[in-house]
C-alpha cells in the first residue's frame, strides 16, 4: 500500500479514541470503569425536539439532499435566536451556515484559510481541534499563553507585532473547554481591535453560551462593536439543547468567511437528514429558558459535588461559572500520571490536561456530563483510592 499523507506525521491520535481502547480494556476483564473523561450530556433533549425530529421523518418528501447551506427555515431560526439572545441581527442568507456539528466547521475553517506555512495563533490550554485543523491544513501553530493568574484569557497585547503580522486566525472559546473560564466584552473587544489592526480572522467557538451557573449569562463576540468586520462564530446545539449525537451546530458572523467555509463544505458534505434541522428549529425556538435553568441546575449540583471532595483526592480547582468541565491541577504537576493511575486503580476516567495543549501538562479535565448516581460511585471510589494509591510511572 501507499504510504499515507504527510500530514498525518503531526497528528496523533485522537486522545478520548486512546482513553476509549484502555477503558474498553478494563471492560472486557469485567472491570466497571465510570467515565468522567467525555464531555457529552447525559440527558435528553426537550421531548419537543424529539417528536419533531420523528413527525418530520415521517413525512414522504423529506428523504432527499437538504442542500449545502441547509434549509431556509433553519438559517432563519439561528439568526432570529442571535436576535433574541444576543440582539445581534445576522443575514440568514449570507451570514448563518449551517454546521455538522461545530467540530466540522472549526477543522474546515482552518482547511479554508490556511496554506503550508501559515499561522494560527491557538491557546496553550484549547480545543484539540483549534491546533489539529491548523496542522491537517499543513499551517503552523504558534501557542498563547493561558494561565491561572490571568483568568486563562490570553493577552493578544502580548504577542510580538513580528508574529502577529503573520498570523491568519485566531481562536478564542468562552465559556471555556476545558477550563470553564469566562470572558467579559471588553476582553472581546481588546481581542476585535487588535485582530482588525493584524489582518486576523477571529474565530470564536462558543458552544457552552448556555450551560452556566449562578446566574452567570454569557456573552456572543458578535454582540462586540466592528466584530463582523473581523469575526466568525461556531454555535452548536450539543450542549445547549442536549443533542451531541445529532452533530447540529452553526456559523456565523461575517458574510465573506461564511461563503469562504461553504465553498470547503460543499466539496465535503451535503448537509443534514431534513428531519435533524426541523428538530433543531423546534429546539431553539420553543425550548424555554426554565428548561436550561433547570438543565444547568442539575450540572450546577454535580459541580459542587466534585469541588467538594477534590481537596480529598489531590485536586484543586476554582469554581466554574459556566461549560461542562472542571479543570483541577494536580497536587504533584503531574496529570498525565495521576490520570493513568486512577483508570488503572481507581477506574474512573478523567481526560488528561496535556491533550489540551503545552499548558495543560499540570492539569486534569473532569466533565459533569454523567449521572448523579454514577458520579457518587466515582467519588466514592477515588476517596477511597487517592490516600492508599500505588505510585506508577
Amino acid at each position: 500500500m501507499p504510504e499515507r499523507a504527510a500530514r498525518l506525521n503531526n497528528l496523533p491520535v485522537y486522545f478520548f479514541a486512546v482513553i476509549a481502547q484502555k477503558i474498553q480494556a478494563l471492560q472486557v476483564q469485567g472491570i466497571d470503569v465510570v467515565s468522567l473523561d467525555i464531555g457529552s450530556p447525559d440527558l435528553p433533549p426537550p421531548r419537543a425536539v424529539i417528536d419533531a425530529l420523528s413527525h418530520s421523518a415521517y413525512e414522504a418528501n423529506v428523504h432527499g439532499y437538504s442542500g449545502y447551506r441547509g434549509i431556509p427555515a433553519f438559517r432563519r431560526a439561528v439568526a432570529h435566536y442571535y436576535e433574541k439572545r444576543f440582539g445581534v441581527s445576522l443575514d440568514p442568507e449570507k451570514e448563518v451556515l449551517p454546521l455538522l456539528g461545530s467540530k466540522e466547521g472549526i477543522v474546515n475553517l482552518s482547511l479554508a484559510y490556511l496554506d503550508r506555512g501559515d499561522l494560527a495563533l491557538v491557546p496553550d490550554i484549547s480545543y484539540p481541534s483549534y491546533s489539529m485543523g491548523a496542522r491537517l491544513a499543513g499551517g503552523d501553530v504558534c501557542w498563547i499563553p493561558l494561565s491561572q493568574e490571568t483568568h486563562f484569557l490570553p493577552d493578544v497585547l502580548t504577542v510580538p507585532d513580528s508574529v502577529a503580522d503573520q498570523a491568519k486566525l485566531l481562536w478564542v472559546n468562552y465559556p471555556n473547554n476545558p477550563t470553564g473560564a469566562t470572558a467579559e466584552p471588553d476582553f472581546y473587544q481588546t481581542v476585535i481591535d487588535w485582530s482588525i489592526k493584524h489582518d486576523i480572522l477571529l474565530a470564536s467557538d462558543n458552544p457552552y453560551v448556555d450551560v452556566t451557573y449562578d446566574g452567570y449569562k454569557a456573552t456572543s463576540v458578535l454582540e462586540i462593536k466592528d466584530a463582523k468586520k473581523c469575526a466568525i462564530e461556531f454555535m452548536s446545539f450539543s450542549k445547549t439543547f442536549n443533542m451531541g449525537g445529532w452533530r447540529l451546530g452553526a456559523a456565523v458572523g461575517n458574510a465573506d468567511v461564511i461563503k469562504t467555509l461553504l465553498q470547503v463544505k460543499s466539496n465535503v458534505d451535503s448537509g443534514h437528514f431534513r428531519p435533524i434541522y426541523d428538530a433543531g428549529i423546534e429546539a431553539i425556538e420553543t425550548t424555554p429558558q426554565s428548561w436550561i435553568d433547570d438543565r444547568n441546575d442539575i450540572y450546577q449540583h454535580r459541580r459542587d459535588r466534585i469541588l467538594e471532595t477534590l481537596p480529598k483526592i489531590g485536586l484543586q480547582a476554582q469554581k466554574p461559572k459556566g461549560s461542562l468541565y472542571i479543570w483541577a491541577r494536580v497536587e504533584d504537576g503531574n496529570g498525565d500520571k495521576y490520570v493513568k493511575q486512577a483508570l488503572e486503580q481507581a477506574h474512573v476516567a478523567f481526560a488528561p490536561g496535556s491533550a489540551y495543549g503545552p499548558g495543560g501538562e499540570p492539569y486534569i479535565r473532569i466533565s459533569l456530563g454523567i449521572s448523579n448516581e454514577r458520579l457518587e460511585i466515582a467519588l466514592r471510589r477515588l476517596k477511597d483510592w487517592y490516600p492508599n494509591r500505588k505510585e506508577i510511572n
